[in-house]
């Protein structure tokens, strides 16, 4: 989805890990799939974060031993700035802000529901806008359920009689912004909807 010496944004499938111990993951897939960067630091290219197996969307790759340095410290002083949507379960407010304990470190994520269609098994089915202000782990997963209104297609964090089976989790990293870290350049990187969030959503333009 982008592409440079330094870094590289691509979009993750669901059903794949980022990382980890098994031979199919983003991680084994990017060397034969970006091209090498020319800079004295070149490294194997690797995910400077996370999406859960069943997420989909963009993550962010380095290429440079530098530039995974200055990805990660904008990852840690918070100047990356992500935006996901999810489907969820029930009715919601407008918006607001999710403050939480996760692991024992807090956690907070801005919310937006941007349109909520009726359903006969579900109730209320909402597209929700979330932006994540900490990393923790499956931190709007936790906290959309902590609210009641845990995300559709999630198996860990459900209520009972409202797990949709078949269908993969309704959560989808949108975008990134950020300055590029050598040189400064606004990014703004989006991967549009899965087709699965517009047949429920048919008239919202995102």
């Amino acid at each position: 989805m982008f592409e440079d010496d330094h870094l590289a944004a691509i979009h993750k499938p669901a059903g794949i890990e980022v990382s980890g111990n098994k031979f199919k993951t983003i991680a084994n897939a990017l060397p034969q799939n970006l091209e090498a960067s020319s800079f004295s630091d070149a490294t194997t290219p690797q995910p400077v974060h996370r999406l859960d197996y069943a997420t989909t969307g963009i993550v962010l790759i380095g290429k440079t031993s530098s530039n995974i340095r200055a990805l990660n410290h904008m990852f840690e002083n918070k100047t990356i700035t992500k935006t996901y949507y999810a489907v969820t379960i029930g009715k919601m407010g407008r918006g607001g802000t999710i403050s939480s304990e996760i692991d024992g470190k807090g956690a907070q994520s801005a919310y937006k529901v941007m349109e909520s269609v009726p359903s006969e098994r579900f109730g209320t089915l909402n597209l929700v806008q979330l932006n994540p202000k900490t990393g923790r782990r499956h931190q709007l997963r936790k906290q959309l359920f902590g609210l009641g209104n845990p995300i559709l297609g999630d198996k860990e964090y459900a209520m009972d009689g409202l797990i949709l089976k078949g269908k993969g989790l309704y959560l989808h990293a949108y975008s990134l912004k950020f300055n590029h870290p050598f040189t400064q350049e606004p990014i703004c990187v989006t991967d549009e909807l899965p087709e699965k969030f517009r047949k429920i959503y048919k008239s919202t333009e995102i």
